[in-house]
């Protein structure tokens, strides 16, 4: 006699962030997921009840019925879950902000480390860390067979942590960066879709390996592009960018697989820096193409001002929401410009192929232990493609990555998340000032416990000074 049928819930942590839309929207075009129940959660009731009225009525103008609830209570939205999918930020705009102008008052500068001047630094992950730990503990007595996907950052030192430490709890750590090459087609003039990819590597330190359009090697049009048609592409580009710029009076980079600084990646090793990596950050590496003002804007990137812009971002996403709500004449799906498709996030595809069996391949962030990525190490994070189905999400081996881009996955990615890992796990003050070390602006262990007084001092860490004593 077969278990009566319930229907699938979903608990969303951390539901008054941005990301919550997207997700309603992609639920929306899931037929079979118009029956599932939808817990939102978040600890702030302004946020909570902004994006709870904005996706209501997103679904309704939609044409679905959804069932959508809003709690501020955790246990109350784990309870029978079947998927939790976390996209928490613990005060996450302020604390990058006042974090990063402490660090540059002390001569801190981007680039540098993914630790410091980056949207995942020592002192917002511990925050995260510790949140991420006890959403774990309560998953594993309120839904242990729930699948958790994680979203929210540090994606990588939270898969690498948690995985560790609860291998009975079922998770991936998910991050959207690997879809910057869907840009690829567009520029190379082919028709869209078609387009069956490998992108192995850690998560913000992924790469293009294997590349076909409806089964055409695409590398050898790339080769193609970049002697006869990659000049004029990336004047006109620059061209259009300068207009953005005038109108809006903000520095806009020229980024993406296709940018002048990718492609200079990919004629010294062969292989294309994706989504975050090698990025207009410049976030770790490679550092050189942001050396001074001049070489960033002979490379047409810039490194400081679009975080800001982020944070501003952050900040006013409530109030555009608002907004959007008060204005009743335009549909949301107007405003928010999401588009007519899947949003591309491998959230809600999770969901649908776990609980409907609908096979499919989707990147995720899982542990390296059936060594994945060769050259990582195995109890590490690494970002690969998987067959998620009724049976689960089960990694799939790839052809790995060249030498040398390994070396500097290990130096930059390796080396300082495990120091991060082990000074969060024994509160060690002394294992943060050895992390901090690894950055290239550091200039003495001196540099290095000002930088952490100067964090420990603001007003809101007192539980991250007590920790790390």
């Amino acid at each position: 006699m077969h278990a009566p049928y319930r229907k699938t819930k979903i608990s969303v942590i951390g539901a008054g962030g941005g990301f919550v839309v997207g997700l309603i929207h992609d639920i929306c075009l899931t037929p079979s997921l118009h029956d599932c129940a939808i817990s939102f959660m978040d600890v702030n009731p302004e946020r909570l009840d902004i994006s709870y009225a904005l996706c209501t009525r997103y679904a309704r103008e939609m044409g679905i019925n959804l069932k959508i609830e809003k709690t501020l209570d955790r246990h109350t939205s784990l309870k029978n879950a079947d998927f939790v999918i976390t996209i928490a930020l613990v005060d996450g705009a302020r604390r990058l902000e006042e974090g990063w102008r402490a660090a540059l008052k002390l001569g801190y500068k981007w680039p540098g480390s993914y630790h410091i001047l980056y949207d995942e630094p020592f002192w917002l992950n511990f925050y995260q860390l510790r949140l991420f730990e006890s959403i774990t503990r309560d998953i594993l007595e309120l839904c242990p067979n729930a699948w958790h996907l994680l979203v929210s950052n540090p994606v990588l030192a939270a898969t690498t942590y948690l995985q560790r430490k609860y291998p009975q709890c079922k998770m991936v750590g998910l991050c959207h960066g690997f879809s910057a090459v869907n840009e690829m087609p567009k520029v190379l003039g082919l028709a869209e879709g078609g387009l069956t990819c490998e992108i192995p590597g850690v998560n913000h330190f992924v790469w293009l390996t294997h590349c076909y359009h409806n089964g055409q090697d695409v590398f050898p049009m790339i080769d193609k592009w970049l002697e006869h048609d990659a000049e004029a592409y990336w004047a006109k580009k620059a061209n259009d960018l300068d207009d953005a710029m005038r109108q809006s009076q903000t520095t806009i980079p020229l980024c993406g697989p296709m940018s002048p600084k990718s492609m200079d990646i990919y004629r010294k090793f062969g292989v294309i820096p994706i989504g975050d990596t090698a990025n207009w950050t410049g976030a770790s590496w490679p550092w050189w193409y942001h050396s001074s003002g001049e070489v960033e804007n002979a490379w047409r990137v810039e490194s400081e001002a679009p975080w800001f812009r982020y944070i501003e971002t952050i900040k006013n996403t409530p109030k555009r929401y608002e907004k959007m709500l008060s204005d009743t004449s335009k549909k949301l799906a107007q405003q928010i410009k999401i588009g007519s498709g899947l949003t591309g996030e491998p959230m809600i595809p999770i969901v649908e192929s776990i609980s409907n069996d609908v096979p499919r391949s989707i990147i995720v962030n899982t542990l390296n232990c059936n060594e994945y990525v060769a050259g990582i190490p195995v109890d590490f994070e690494v970002e690969i493609p998987a067959l998620v189905s009724k049976r689960g999400i089960q990694g799939i081996k790839t052809t790995g990555l060249p030498k040398p881009i390994i070396a500097h996955i290990l130096r930059d990615r390796v080396a300082p998340v495990d120091m991060e890992l082990a000074a969060y796990a024994q509160g060690s003050r002394e294992l943060l000032v050895q992390l901090v070390l690894m950055d290239k602006w550091t200039q003495s262990l001196e540099h290095a416990n000002d930088l952490l007084d100067a964090i420990f001092e603001l007003p809101y860490h007192r539980e991250l000074r007590e920790y790390y004593k």
